[in-house]
């Protein structure tokens, strides 16, 4: 039998799958109830309704309204009135024209012309003298709950259904998709290993005397479609290209940032050394112009620590950050950076203390210099996201051929969405978690030399409750 090409195979397979999907879902849209669309109308528009109120404020006797309340979710649309039935805020569906009077939570059945709507009022409280009421209107005959309740009733079949459609299609994929497993198995390595100097490489494969992937056919023919340009050969190809330019694009990237952040030491350099010098002169400056010089001076120096923490970033991205890895004592040197921290933390006149449990004689290879920033930047951080008079915990213990270290604070906390962005550079969770003076490069260089020195960073937070950020390095002299 000629052998069918790859296209019309996945063809047919979809197009089987596709008319046993659609058979089941028309069956099952057939024997669903009147009763049960309805009911999951309304209890979306209940949800909804109530879900709003988040996004309604009262500041400074003003009525603030979020930007996601004009938003149409599932089709329910939102508008606010005050007691007295005058429309404040939100969106009317197009084509209700009426006006029914408030119900506080009462769903209505509101028939305008040809259509039929839900209509949910709920009082809203934003003061003891004000009162609001948000509106929430759905079509009745929304075609989208249709679909939601028909896939309902379809997960029900769906084990079923895949289970028919894994032995009917297990000759079809086995023996078509083992090139895009290679495929997808070069890029997992690339991901895992941010490498993108790998490649796909399907001409390499055969030139190096092993058999291309197996698709049905002898080396020879798959070679032969390989030159001829099949779909799967050009997917890897486009592939490689693609590896190619993001390559020299993030190459120039870090080449532009290890330029720019060198180009940008001098001047700034300069900056703080005429500040300082300025200021230096003693009573010849007013004491306006001495605040102010002082503060150019201040922001120099924010910039200076930037760009400082930019060419290390830059230079470990190039690979030209070296580890000078020597046996220490992580005890003491923790201790002395507390130390130091705490005496920055007076300095600053917020009545924060350091408290430190750290286990004696902890000895490990590590690199003196990255360790300590490592460990300031973290302490920073939590001194910084600490109220007035509060406590920051230090703490490190031998964990078996590595040590583990801890620095929590009792402050303002990370919001869940949050967390996962911490790491990114520039990244900086809300502007009321800073003062201006940080670039959101800090923790981007804890888990880069935590990382070099095949370790790993995390960190547990609950907002308003405080944060917990720990590591965990090797302590061995053969581990790194």
């Amino acid at each position: 039998m000629k052998k069918i090409s790859l296209k019309l195979k996945l063809t047919l397979l979809y197009t089987f799958f596709m008319v046993l999907l659609t058979c089941a879902a028309l069956a099952i849209l057939f024997s669903l109830s009147s009763r049960e669309m309805l009911s999951s109308t309304q209890t979306r528009l209940e949800n909804r309704v109530q879900e709003s109120v988040e996004f309604i404020a009262l500041r400074n006797g003003e009525i603030r309204i979020d930007s996601d309340f004009y938003s149409v979710v599932r089709d329910v649309y939102l508008s606010l009135y005050d007691s007295d039935m005058y429309f404040m805020y939100g969106r009317i569906p197009h084509g209700f024209t009426q006006q029914p009077e408030l119900a506080d939570d009462v769903i209505r059945t509101i028939r305008d012309g040809n259509r039929e709507w839900y209509v949910y009022d709920m009082s809203y409280r934003l003061s003891e003298d004000r009162t609001v009421y948000v509106r929430g209107i759905t079509s009745i005959t929304d075609a989208e709950e249709s679909f939601t309740v028909t896939v309902r009733f379809a997960l029900v079949l769906l084990p079923l259904m895949v289970l028919a459609t894994a032995v009917i299609g297990y000759r079809f994929t086995r023996r078509t998709l083992a090139p895009v497993r290679q495929i997808t198995d070069t890029v997992r390595q690339i991901r895992a290993d941010a490498d993108l100097s790998r490649r796909i490489g399907f001409e390499e494969v055969k030139r190096n005397g092993r058999p291309m992937p197996d698709d049905g056919g002898s080396d020879e023919e798959t070679g032969e479609r390989r030159k001829k340009g099949d779909e799967i050969y050009i997917l890897g190809r486009t592939f490689d290209e693609m590896l190619e330019e993001l390559e020299e694009v993030f190459r120039r990237e870090q080449q532009f940032t290890s330029d720019a952040s060198h180009e940008l030491r001098t001047p700034v350099s300069v900056i703080m050394a005429q500040c300082d010098a300025m200021l230096a002169e003693g009573n010849s400056l007013t004491e306006e112009q001495r605040d102010q010089i002082g503060l150019i001076q201040r922001k120099a120096r924010g910039m200076a620590d930037m760009i400082s923490q930019l060419l290390f970033l830059s230079r470990a991205d190039q690979g030209r950050q070296p580890l000078n890895k020597e046996r220490i004592n992580i005890s003491e040197l923790t201790e002395m950076i507390a130390e130091e921290q705490q005496m920055l933390a007076d300095a600053d006149g917020r009545g924060i203390h350091i408290e430190t449990q750290i286990c004696p004689e902890i000895w490990a290879d590590v690199d003196e210099t990255f360790y300590i920033r490592m460990l300031v930047n973290l302490i920073s951080n939590a001194l910084r996201y600490s109220r007035e008079n509060g406590l920051v915990e230090v703490s490190l213990e031998q964990d078996g051929d590595a040590f583990t270290g801890s620095v929590r604070d009792y402050g303002q906390g990370i919001a869940a969405d949050t967390l996962p962005h911490i790491w990114e550079r520039f990244y900086q969770a809300e502007t009321s978690r800073t003062d201006g003076n940080h670039a959101g490069l800090g923790l981007s260089m804890v888990k880069w030399i935590a990382e070099a020195h095949g370790g790993s960073v995390s960190v547990e937070s609950e907002e308003g409750q405080g944060s917990t950020f720990t590591f965990c390095i090797p302590a061995g002299e053969n581990n790194f």
